[in-house]
């Protein structure tokens, strides 16, 4: 039986709905509910390091992998390629990420975009300045980029645990500074952690990033061409002496936003396309083995969404989950394996850099964070989200001092002396926790005062 007007309208509003209005949940969510996997991930590195094998758990992630294509040589440890590869694909969903927000979402206008990108900024420099202030004049110094990063996955998970009892624009403002968070330490790793540039390389990969721009404007919208580009240029970037993992963000930048047609255009489609689903009896059955015109059209609905569908969405939707899921838990396995076998906890504590990155990371985020935001609103650069105090954007700062993730990445690229590298992974997780227990606590009073209060 056909469907009438109402029908058809319900159904390309669904399909419309799961196609392009939900990403940015899904997203969210898996950021989240991802946190429970680095957790588990954390605790299994920790107990497999410090246990009567522990000695395995280094053998095994330092492992060499060597790939050799003719004269072409390169070898690195497992967890090398670990931190250079695969985290290139994690900065390439947040660059996705990113893009969307600055086009449709929360970075869209500079009303919306100032507020969590000038919390970001003062979430940055304040850490950072509390590092600097306990390593200064010190061989340590290197790592003051250490402090000043948030792990949205964590951050969003400790968010998630409140429901609704918290105002929405909090959770979007927790988002959005997070990610401005994770796009500045981008920025610190590709201009202040690159030691020596080989520029030939650079020249390739700024060749291919222009024929990615090309691509792009004049509308090619096969996903083949911009992974292949996309792998060229993080191939010559890991030669350049730039980190890697720069080349995600780059190549991210340049993925179609828009799909071949607008929604609109979609609807028409599905409306003619629906229309040729005829059948005799009041059911269909299983017509689509019989009915060679129902097959075609189905075939034709599933290029139509695809169609306008955009590439930006499309790579979101699919590589979040591995990403989520899969990488950086395996980024967390291989990373958090502190060895405390041999390490006076005391002389850890008291260390100048675990003192600078705990001090930056439980006090330095929720100071930056809150005073640049009172800051932007005071001068009228910006404004707070409906219904958000400024007690909630202390609460939310409080959780963007959960380093973890960036981190931990960040550590590995300033020290090489075990040691300091064992520091380091303790005071990210132990500032991490602090932060973390801090947070949900603050807010967790919060929610309860609201609760208390008389409607």
């Amino acid at each position: 039986m056909p469907l009438n007007r109402s029908e058809y309208a319900a159904f390309t509003r669904g399909l419309v709905a799961d196609q392009i209005v939900r990403p940015t949940q899904r997203f969210f969510k898996k950021e989240a509910s991802s946190s429970v996997l680095l957790l588990a991930a954390t605790a299994i590195a920790l107990a497999w390091a410090n246990s009567q094998t522990g000695e395995t758990y280094h053998t095994f992630w330092h492992t060499e992998i060597s790939v050799i294509f003719g004269d072409y040589h390169v070898s690195k440890t497992l967890v090398h390629w670990i931190n250079d590869g695969l985290m290139a694909l994690f900065f390439f969903t947040v660059g996705l990420e990113i893009k969307r927000e600055i086009l449709v979402g929360e970075l869209a206008s500079p009303k919306k975009a100032l507020l969590p990108a000038i919390a970001a900024l003062g979430g940055m420099l304040v850490p950072g300045a509390i590092y600097f202030a306990f390593n200064t004049g010190s061989e340590y110094i290197s790592g003051w980029g250490i402090p000043m990063a948030t792990d949205i996955a964590f951050a969003l998970g400790a968010i998630a645990l409140f429901g609704r009892k918290l105002p929405v624009g909090l959770r979007i403002f927790l988002a959005a500074f997070a990610i401005a968070d994770d796009l500045g330490a981008v920025f610190i790793i590709a201009l202040f952690y690159t030691k020596e540039i080989v520029w030939r390389y650079i020249i390739i990969c700024l060749f291919l990033t222009l024929c990615l721009a090309l691509a792009n404007f004049f509308w090619i919208r096969w996903t083949l061409i911009y992974a292949f580009l996309g792998l060229a240029i993080w191939f010559f970037v890991l030669g350049s002496g730039v980190h890697p993992t720069v080349a995600g963000i780059v190549v991210s930048l340049f993925i179609p936003a828009r799909g071949r047609y607008d929604t609109d255009h979609f609807l028409q489609n599905v409306n003619k396309l629906l229309e040729k689903f005829q059948c005799e009896e009041q059911s269909c059955g299983y017509s689509i083995l019989l009915n060679q015109d129902h097959l075609h059209a189905v075939h034709a609905l599933e290029l139509a969404c695809h169609d306008v569908e955009t590439p930006l969405q499309r790579l979101l939707h699919t590589l979040h989950p591995w990403v989520a899921f899969l990488i950086l838990p395996i980024f967390a396995l291989s990373n958090t394996g502190v060895t405390l076998h041999g390490i006076q906890v005391s002389e850890a504590i008291s260390h100048s850099v675990s003192m600078g990155i705990v001090f930056g990371l439980v006090i330095g985020k929720p100071v930056g964070v809150t005073l640049f935001s009172y800051l932007a609103v005071k001068f009228k650069a910006a404004s707070l989200p409906e219904n958000v105090r400024w007690s909630h954007i202390l609460g939310a700062s409080m959780l963007g001092g959960i380093g973890f993730t960036m981190s931990l990445f960040i550590s590995d690229l300033s020290f090489t002396l075990p040691t300091i590298i064992n520091y380091t992974k303790m005071a990210i997780l132990a500032g991490s926790f602090l932060s973390a227990l801090i947070g949900i606590g603050f807010l967790g009073v919060l929610t309860m005062i609201k609760s208390d209060r008389p409607e």
